[in-house]
């Protein structure tokens, strides 16, 4: 028994040396520590057998209750819903094993009984000692406040119950709350939760044991939990189910305490299971007798110390682990200890938490009340839109989107240009080579004219030219709506990312977006038309690049002539710019062979200047087109979107800037949080200015 000596001295220790911080992180001493011997009511240390104490009161009642308190006024606030676990003393116990008998010997009040499962919620009791001879008792739960007395207390349980869990025989994780002031109580703070039951009776539902395993589970399993385990003297310790949950969540046993009931039924090797500890309880063991039958409290205390005293057997366990007292002294003692190790992280989560949601909230965007801090938060998402696109699309920046190649527009741009002009030259590429000037020679001799033979006529070039024109008219189209269906999802992204807390400005801006680039598409095609058109009407240019190109073709000529002159050679000829081509169909043609031949080479010469052109147009026109989006259109038409519409006015962009259910859902919750945690931040602060000053 000298094992558990140790730990009480130790507990002591830790309770003495416990200690919090202040605001400002300062460690501030819990100066609450007394001597935790068991004391008159007069305050004198006594060397009475335990059952000569009036029941079960003790003058450290009075030092633990302000941490009591403010403990419980956190648990009222439902401060366990931001994460901050309370410290709690958890009552737990196979059914029948004597639970609810324990908690009526601890608060000298009767709980419900009967068949089956009785506690079908979690029962939180709140016992507090006062010095009004008149017993206060009430319930809390649904919000509401219900007294009651000691002779319906049962009563006023189950009708609670039932109102929580409903008719029958299920069972809830809503907890009741029973507050009890009564004389002589110990100050304590238990949670009797549902006895563990394996085998549904009738009524109950199939998974009764995983419903139950649940609610045990959710409360043994914090480390600031205290579970009292309730074991029944007829079993093995080991077989009990409740000894299984509570091992699987406290290995070492550092935070169990078990209470041994029905002691007088089964006292042979009781002294041996509590003296080996075979199931690793390291608070210790307490045997008790509960009461029997219509004996009164204080008569069942009397029996209680007379069978440890007398009994044969059960007088050979030491004292300092028997009776309803001492368990009660245990209680408020471990209680205290919990409460003064917890408190200094309690402080610290409550901090750390209530600054996470104020940092969260301020986050958020401002929440307008007016139609001017509507219309100035409108007028800086426009502004913070604008410049992101400028940076976007015409400064070539993307550091608002570093892993998202699709926003890295600049490059995205010249890809697509490259690629409409590689189509282009491939779509002229495609006829080189077969029937090597027939086509020129057809259009010659349709074009034949009364005059000189050796003038080649200006109709038949621009009747070639104008085909080849037709012919990839319609690359230049496609390209450009490529172009800005691609522009379209850049701006969408960009708004949409700047007013993601305004669905309905989400909204608007689509609409404006779409509607906007709607229209510069179709000048863009207009404009793509107007060019394709000016190359069909005329063949110009300035650029020397073309006589030189066409003087370099030509040089071609005379090889060209010998093949068509000497039958003799190969076919087969090898001409600059066009590769191996067959040219033995041309020696039929004698007559405009020559002229073909040099107007082929004067369209292929310009047809450079032509593709060349295409692309460079298409290009300025672009930059030009997406500057003025950016700088002037853009705002513009976003404005006529709102301001516009049937419902326009300031009112509409107050409509628009309105926040989106999550957004709203997400302000009340931070808002909900914060007003939680800084009342019990004050609860906190209070009970340590408290127990400083004391």
């Amino acid at each position: 028994m000298g094992s558990r000596g140790e730990h009480s001295m130790a507990a002591e220790q830790q309770l003495q040396n416990a200690h919090v911080e202040d605001e400002e992180g300062n460690p501030r001493a819990l100066v609450l520590a007394q001597p935790l011997s068991i004391m008159a009511e007069d305050g004198e240390e006594t060397s009475l057998p335990i059952s000569a104490h009036p029941p079960l009161m003790f003058s450290f009642n009075e030092r633990i209750r302000p941490l009591l308190d403010a403990v419980d006024k956190l648990r009222h606030l439902k401060v366990a819903q931001e994460g901050i676990q309370l410290p709690t003393i958890v009552v737990v116990g196979d059914q029948s094993s004597g639970k609810s008998s324990v908690l009526e010997s601890l608060a000298g009040i009767s709980l419900p009984r009967g068949q089956g499962i009785c506690t079908r919620v979690p029962l939180i009791m709140r016992l507090q000692h006062h010095q009004n001879p008149q017993p206060e008792l009430h319930l809390e739960y649904h919000g509401k406040i219900v007294p009651t007395g000691e002779t319906n207390v049962a009563e006023a349980i189950v009708l609670a119950t039932d109102e929580i869990a409903g008719n029958g025989k299920g069972i809830s994780h809503t907890p009741l709350t029973l507050v009890v002031k009564k004389r002589g109580v110990p100050d304590l703070t238990m949670v009797d939760l549902p006895g563990i039951t394996r085998v549904p009776v009738h009524g109950q539902p199939e998974d009764i044991y995983e419903q139950i395993s649940e609610i045990i589970m959710e409360y043994i399993k914090p480390e600031e939990s205290i579970i009292l385990n309730v074991l029944s003297a007829t079993v093995d310790f080991p077989t009990c189910e409740s000894i299984r949950m509570s091992q699987r969540v406290d290995k070492s046993g550092e935070r169990t305490l078990a209470v041994v009931t029905k002691a007088d039924k089964a006292p042979e090797g009781l002294l041996e299971k509590v003296t080996a500890d075979d199931v690793n309880i390291g608070l210790g063991y307490v045997c008790v007798r509960n009461r029997i039958g219509e004996e009164s409290y204080e008569e069942a205390r009397e029996e209680e110390a007379h069978l440890f005293q007398s009994h044969p057997l059960l007088s050979k366990i030491d004292k300092s682990i028997v009776g309803v007292p001492v368990l009660a002294q245990k209680l408020v003692h471990i209680q205290a200890i919990i409460i003064s190790k917890c408190l200094p992280e309690i402080v610290r989560k409550i901090n750390d938490k209530l600054n996470s949601c104020v940092s969260e909230l301020n986050k958020m965007p401002q929440h307008l009340s007016s139609v001017g801090e509507a219309m100035t938060v409108f007028m800086r998402i426009i502004g913070f839109s604008k410049e992101s696109l400028r940076k976007i699309l015409l400064r070539g920046e993307f550091d608002e989107y570093p892993e998202d190649r699709r926003m890295h527009c600049t490059a995205r741009l010249v890809e697509m240009l490259n690629q409409y002009a590689g189509e282009l030259q491939k779509s002229a590429e495609n006829k080189l080579t077969e029937n090597f000037l027939m086509d020129e020679m057809r259009v010659l001799d349709e074009a034949k004219g009364i005059g000189l033979p050796n003038f080649l006529p200006r109709t038949a070039f621009l009747v070639i030219l104008q085909k080849k024109v037709k012919e990839i008219s319609k690359t230049p189209v496609d390209f450009m709506a490529k172009v800005w269906d691609y522009i379209e999802t850049v701006l969408i992204t960009v708004f949409m990312n700047h007013c993601e807390n305004y669905p309905q400005l989400q909204s608007a801006m689509r609409r404006a977006t779409h509607n906007l680039v709607a229209k510069i598409k179709d000048e863009s095609f207009d404009r793509v038309m107007e060019i394709v058109e000016m190359e069909k009407l005329a063949d110009y240019t300035c650029s020397p690049e073309y006589m030189s190109d066409w003087g370099k073709l030509m040089a071609q000529q005379n090889l060209f002539m010998e093949v068509m002159n000497d039958y003799s050679k190969p076919t087969r000829i090898m001409i600059e710019g066009f590769g191996e081509i067959e040219v033995g169909h041309l020696r039929g043609h004698s007559d405009v062979r020559e002229q073909a031949f040099d107007m082929k080479m004067r369209i292929t010469a310009y047809w450079k200047v032509v593709l060349k052109r295409l692309v460079d147009s298409m290009a300025l026109h672009l930059l030009l087109r997406v500057r003025n989006l950016v700088d002037q259109d853009m705002e513009a038409e976003i404005v006529n979107e709102l301001m516009g519409s049937p419902m326009g006015g300031p009112g509409a962009i107050q409509r628009m800037l309105e926040e989106s259910p999550s957004a709203a859902k997400k302000r009340e919750r931070l808002n909900k949080s914060i007003k939680l945690l800084k009342e019990s931040k004050e609860v906190v602060a209070q009970i340590i200015d408290r127990i400083t000053v004391d």
